[in-house]
């Protein structure tokens, strides 16, 4: 008797504690805002490498960097031949001109929580499917010559928020049926 109250229980629940979870987080940052400030914190031609690592961007430490050569930094900032050395930023060039003394670095930063939410037995047999998903991503750019820093830019996704919801009305029967036109073997 007691077990068939319990089945019930957790039947009628909905034991959305038995949904997947998964967390993301690549980045010492605890926000968006606090990356954003650190990059800003840096002055292009005053801050140095150790400004740089004082605001948390050490590359030995903080995943996800990038460490880029000469090359790398041609290859960014002039894909086109339709750009002009006035469109881009005076410290680019000076990192450009500096040829192996230009450094750089891609600075890639996210924290993300996707949680499948609702029922467990409607997501189980793909009855409905809820996920939501929230966090944000961050990246930045900055160009260094001999230790100094000439050139900084951020950009990312301040806040992410994204509700996925699937609806099968057959449940796990839905992909079940003849194939598609599109998979049809041509007939000779």
């Amino acid at each position: 008797m007691l077990a068939g109250v319990l089945a019930l229980t957790l039947l009628t629940s909905g034991c959305a504690s038995l949904l997947p979870e998964s967390h993301t987080n690549t980045t010492s940052f605890q926000s968006f805002d606090e990356a954003r400030a650190a990059v800003e914190a840096l002055v292009p031609m005053k801050s140095d490498r150790q400004a740089l690592e004082k605001n948390g961007f050490n590359p030995a430490k903080h995943p996800n960097t990038t460490l880029l050569t000469h090359a790398d930094v041609a290859r960014r900032f002039l894909p086109s031949a339709l750009l002009r050395r006035e469109d881009l930023d005076p410290g680019i060039w000076i990192c450009l001109e500096a040829r192996d003394a230009c450094r750089g670095l891609e600075i890639v930063g996210v924290k993300i929580d996707k949680v499948r939410k609702g029922n467990f037995f409607s997501d189980f047999f793909n009855f409905e499917r809820r996920s939501h998903t929230s966090g944000w991503r961050f990246n930045a750019v900055v160009l260094l010559v001999n230790d100094l820093v000439v050139y900084r830019s951020w950009g990312g996704q301040p806040e992410i928020n994204e509700l996925e919801n699937t609806r099968n009305p057959l449940g796990p029967f839905q992909d079940i049926g003849p194939p598609t036109a599109n998979s049809a073997v041509p007939i000779k």
